[in-house]
């Protein structure tokens, strides 16, 4: 640091001008100096003050020192305060927090602990200020032993010192320590409120949080943020959306925290108009437009249905990193564009960005829905060999998928068993889900054997198996998988689909009758059902598991939960317009054939998500090919 850095002092308050450069050394106070200090935004300007110590022998001034070690942290320059903090002497506790504490704030917890080890041997006692200092970010189990020193020297009962020990145990997973600390509590400030409602939300103790929630009298944006939040990532994003609403009518301000959790409660809803309003909303109200805003986007208008707008917003994005190309390859991919999901990746590895598992993962799926086996190969041997990316257990499903698809079931069979890593239920169904489309029974009943045995079973895997039976009229082995899954306590999981209509979203379940449009619904559908039969529509009653007669076959094919959705639009949408259905389940044979003929009978575009992809109908035709 060179002592002939210039360094000009302000105007005097007096004068109005700076004294003279003889006078200058006079007119010098540690207090001016201190406040300079504090002032300062840019290194640059530190270094001047700090010259200015050097030229008048204030460089070992206890004060001065103390707040240049802290400015130096704050301003990002941790190596300048640690040299400083290395020539002081005989360091008094607030100097050794400062450091800790500049430390802690960056996460570097190992050398923020190592500092406190120092200072203790150094026979220098913590103050409270120690210790909130040490535990900002500090992992579970240096902060269990930090949590006992505290209480061993007094100060576990200090407010800030409680509030930064539940952070530890909240942020750690300990969710009964963190509540016995947060009971425990004399007086419970909006940091320690936040700290507990972030512990519940982030491990699903969604129904606690919100009481704690709901009885808070004051609430920042951090606490609405943090239990949006806690129901989108809990798979509840319609809670997340109505107290989204809730937050707008306390005038309470959503930040870019908020909206990329709102987008992405949009997305697993499939509610566009929502997600469009929002996308206004960050438009008119000042939200920046960065590369983790506009991926969110990309993200929701995909998952809607809507690839024009999220292909819009993503050519819009500055500065697109791997994260934004990966959104933008994974929504061509779901939506089974593969061609434009291989030419974007492509273009990315052209402008020189690394691809990711997430990238692969994507591309995989792509050469999954067109059946692209050759290409499939190809990408999967190149993950590793090109881009040194170890196989997850994600890329083998992709090409379990593909490969059983396209018909190679005894391929993708052998390479599950090849595999390096162990395989899932989820693999074991995509492989199951193979043998089921191509009817190799003795297969399918050796994999739920053997999922069975190892406690992998779920009710997919006897679904699955029950439909193989249920294709070649084996009722006995259907009748068979269904006492298995009584006595194992297995339950079918229901087929539901959801459509949003006027910025609502409308549920329906198979059969569904609580609907309080239910009689328009159903009367509907006898009208599609008039429709169907005269454009010679025949019910593939080969896909229902029961072994009832054909009336009541088609009955139960008549009322799954997707046609509901589909006869609500019709009825609640202006003519002409696309109806957009998300389903939970994969969409069946029959659906698939009835909503093609919809969508030509009444000159509809249907879009369809299920949980494998999306389908397009548009006048009798599904993007899919009949390949899905």
């Amino acid at each position: 640091m060179s002592s002939t850095t210039l360094f000009t002092i302000p105007p005097s308050p007096a004068t109005g001008s700076p004294p003279t450069t003889s006078t200058t050394h006079h007119f010098i106070s540690t207090n001016r100096l201190a406040v300079l200090i504090d002032k300062s935004k840019t290194i640059s300007h530190l270094l001047q003050i700090h010259a200015v110590l050097f030229r008048h022998g204030l460089d070992h001034h206890p004060i001065l020192n103390f707040k240049l070690q802290r400015s130096y942290a704050s301003l990002g320059r941790l190596d300048y305060s640690v040299a400083l903090f290395g020539r002081t002497q005989n360091p008094s506790v607030f100097f050794w927090t400062a450091i800790i504490h500049g430390h802690a704030l960056r996460g570097l917890h190992e050398q923020a602990l190592n500092f406190y080890a120092q200072m203790l041997t150094q026979g220098v006692e913590p103050n409270a200020f120690t210790f909130s200092s040490i535990l900002k970010l500090c992992p579970i189990e240096p902060g269990k032993a930090l949590h006992s020193q505290a209480v061993k020297l007094g100060f576990d009962s200090d407010l800030y010192v409680r509030t930064g020990l539940l952070d530890v145990y909240a942020r750690g997973g300990d969710v009964v320590s963190a509540q016995q600390l947060f009971d425990t509590m004399p007086e419970k400030s909006l940091v320690s409120l936040t700290a507990m409602l972030t512990c519940y939300a982030k491990h699903g103790e969604l129904d606690a949080a919100r009481v704690l929630f709901d009885g808070m009298e004051e609430r920042d944006g951090v606490c609405w943020n943090v239990m949006i939040d806690g129901y989108t990532q809990n798979g509840m994003p319609n809670e997340a959306l109505v107290l989204f609403r809730r937050m707008l009518k306390a005038k309470a301000k959503p930040n870019e925290v908020t909206v990329l959790s709102v987008l992405s409660a949009c997305g697993q809803l499939g509610a566009l108009e929502s997600g469009r309003w929002v996308h206004s909303y960050i438009e008119n109200n000042g939200i920046q437009f960065n590369v983790h805003v506009g991926t969110a986007l990309v993200d929701m208008y995909s998952k809607c249905g809507s690839l024009e707008d999220a292909r819009l917003v993503f050519d819009k994005i500055d500065d697109k990193d791997v994260v934004a190309w990966n959104s933008m390859i994974v929504g061509y991919a779901m939506h089974g564009f593969s061609q434009e999901a291989l030419q974007l990746f492509k273009s990315m590895c052209r402008m020189g960005l690394h691809p990711t598992n997430i990238t692969f993962i994507g591309i995989l799926s792509a050469c999954g829905h067109s059946g692209w086996v050759t290409e499939g190969w190809d990408i999967f041997n190149k993950m590793k060999d090109e881009y040194g990316i170890e196989p997850k257990i994600e890329h083998y499903g992709c090409m379990v998928n593909l490969l059983g698809r396209a018909g190679h079931v005894e391929q993708a069979y052998e390479l599950v068993k090849n595999m390096n890593i162990e395989p899932d239920p989820v693999l074991w169904g995509t492989l199951l889900g193979a043998c089921r489309l191509h009817g190799k029974i003795a297969l399918g009943e050796k994999i739920v054997e053997l999922l069975v045995d190892q406690n992998l079973a779920n009710s997919g895997t006897y679904i699955l198996l029950s439909n193989i039976y249920a294709a070649v009229g084996n009722w006995d082995g259907v009748a068979r998988l269904r006492t298995m899954m009584k006595d194992s306590g297995v339950k079918k999981e229901p087929g539901c689909s959801s459509i949003e209509v006027n910025n609502k979203v409308h549920e329906f379940l198979a059969g569904g009758l609580n609907h309080p449009k239910r009689k328009e619904i159903y009367m509907m559908l006898e009208e599609i059902n008039g429709w169907l039969k005269s454009h010679g529509y025949t019910p593939q009653t080969d896909i229902v598991l029961h072994d009832i007669g054909e009336t009541e076959k088609e009955r139960s094919l008549e009322v799954h939960s997707e046609k509901l959705a589909i006869a609500f639009g019709l009825i609640n949408t202006q003519p002409g317009t696309t109806i957009k259905i998300v389903k939970n389940l994969r969409v069946c044979a029959d659906c698939h054939e009835v909503t093609k003929l919809i969508s030509k009978i009444t000159g509809r575009k249907i879009v369809v998500r299920d949980r494998n992809r999306f389908h397009h109908f548009v006048n009798g035709s599904c993007s899919c090919g009949d390949y899905w």
